[in-house]
């Protein structure tokens, strides 16, 4: 069974956990809707990647105020 030949010093830690930090997200716009979307992903709200309709979604109708 293994074990740890030397101690890790805090500074190699801190080196080796240096990448771990979240990134953040790159969003680029629906060409259809101009809501925000991952690239290479499909549209959630209008169901279109790359420009044609992928998945038929049901448009939201908005109801006006009486």
């Amino acid at each position: 069974m293994g074990l740890p030949g030397h101690r890790r010093t805090s500074s190699h830690k801190h080196r080796r956990a240096a990448h771990f930090a979240l990134k953040k997200n790159v969003f680029s716009l629906c060409a259809k809707c101009k809501k925000a979307v991952l690239p290479h992903h499909l549209c959630a709200f209008c169901g279109t990647y790359d420009g044609r309709e992928v998945v038929k979604m049901k448009m939201p109708t908005l109801k006006k105020a009486a």
